[in-house]
């Protein structure tokens, strides 16, 4: 249970959130999460952040229809305050330059330069203010020859070369079931928020943040990217395989598919005695793990007749009373329903007294600090419905520095 008695780690940090859609709410939110003040702007002529349009699902009002808030909005805006602003009229660029003045952090996802007009871009902004982080989310960062191209990411998934290792062997391309891209680019825009924001509070100097999703992208290629620029062969589609470790795949049983991932040698001896079948942890062309990838063609063919004859259940239990590593395949009800996900917090019921239940369900921060503990203080907001409580501190609260 969250102990509201405990203070946030980032307590006290105002951050002014000029973003949209997912990779710069994805940061903004788990800002929040911490206890960060977070304003979000958001536009009065197209009806706030275009996630709240995107259905079918909404939070139903207490009024029996449905809200603005869309279960794809609630999944990155928990912990903020909404204003409707137009920053494309001076009353608009001038409350965002009196919000900037109290904040720490800036963070935005316009095209490259598409501030600049406004006079709301990082150079303007962090003239005026020496300290503050301004982070700029884009497809393809601020400089390059794909600079002005949109970023979405189903884009980022395919030039950044995921799509080409998801699916399988003989398949198309396939991007991963959710906005990955998105979500790996506001996590790497929080880790460098946070280490600006260390670096302004030892030298009082703000900076600029350059971040795009395809850079984020590329850097999560990880050892796949890491086994083309070691060899130079390009990474092939494996499905559920690994390219470094066999045998590491899904497996259909009797009933079912599980997952098995045998890390090491000793494991794979164990595996084969619990499956009855020693005689393969004997063969020389599966004695080590590099020979087994020398040789999945014929080991992996050779597996699947003998697991076929298991029940799901049994072999699980088996393999995991011998400690070999494997695991069920869960659909997101069973993930989000497990024993495992409801002792950990996975889903968090949080207040708003406007909806049917009286709450909206949330997928909780996985973060467990034992001194700082994520907040959850405020539902994903309505649009607008801080704009005029939040523009009525202006003229009484300045920045501290």
């Amino acid at each position: 249970m969250m102990d509201a008695s405990k203070p946030g780690a980032l307590d006290g940090v105002f951050v002014l959130d000029l973003s949209r859609i997912l990779a710069g709410p994805t940061a903004t939110q788990l800002l929040g999460d911490l206890g960060a003040t977070v304003i979000k702007v958001e536009n009065p002529k197209t009806g706030g952040d275009d996630t709240r349009g995107w259905g079918p699902n909404y939070a139903i009002g207490t009024d029996g229809k449905p809200t603005d808030l869309s279960a794809y909005f609630m999944a990155a805006n928990r912990n903020k305050q909404s204003i409707a602003v137009d920053i494309s009229t001076a009353e608009g660029q001038d409350i965002i330059h009196q919000l900037a003045a109290r904040a720490d952090i800036v963070i935005e996802n316009y095209k490259p330069d598409g501030l600049v007009k406004y006079g709301l871009d990082h150079a303007s902004l962090c003239a005026a203010h020496p300290g503050l982080v301004y982070c700029s989310i884009s497809g393809f960062g601020q400089h390059g020859p794909n600079r002005d191209q949109p970023g979405y990411d189903l884009m980022a998934q395919g030039y950044g070369g995921i799509m080409s290792l998801t699916g399988e062997p003989e398949g198309a391309p396939r991007k991963v079931g959710v906005g990955s891209a998105d979500v790996m680019c506001g996590m790497y825009a929080t880790i460098g928020i946070l280490a600006a924001l260390r670096h302004r509070d030892h030298t009082g100097q703000g900076q600029h943040i350059d971040l795009s999703l395809v850079d984020a992208q590329m850097a999560w290629l990880i050892n796949e990217g890491c086994n083309y620029l070691t060899s130079g062969k390009v990474p092939e589609r494996r499905g559920n395989a690994h390219p470094n470790i066999v045998p590491y795949d899904a497996f259909e049983t009797s009933d079912g598919h599980v997952l098995i991932a045998v890390g090491n040698d000793a494991q794979f001896v164990r595996f084969c005695d619990a499956i009855g079948a020693p005689e393969l942890a004997k063969d020389p062309r599966y004695v080590t793990n590099l020979s087994r990838i020398e040789n999945r063609e014929t080991l992996i063919p050779a597996l699947r007749p003998i697991l076929m004859t298991f029940a799901k259940g049994d072999i699980l239990t088996m393999l995991q009373s011998v400690k070999v590593p494997c695991g069920p395949i869960h659909d997101v009800a069973e993930a989000l329903g497990s024993d495992q996900a409801k002792a950990r917090g996975t889903v968090v019921d949080v207040e708003r007294a406007d909806v049917v239940e009286g709450h909206v369900r949330l997928l909780a921060n996985p973060l467990k600090f034992s001194a700082t503990p994520v907040r959850y203080d405020r539902a994903p907001p309505r649009f607008g419905q801080d704009t005029q409580a939040v523009l009525a501190t202006l003229k009484s609260v300045t920045k501290q520095d």
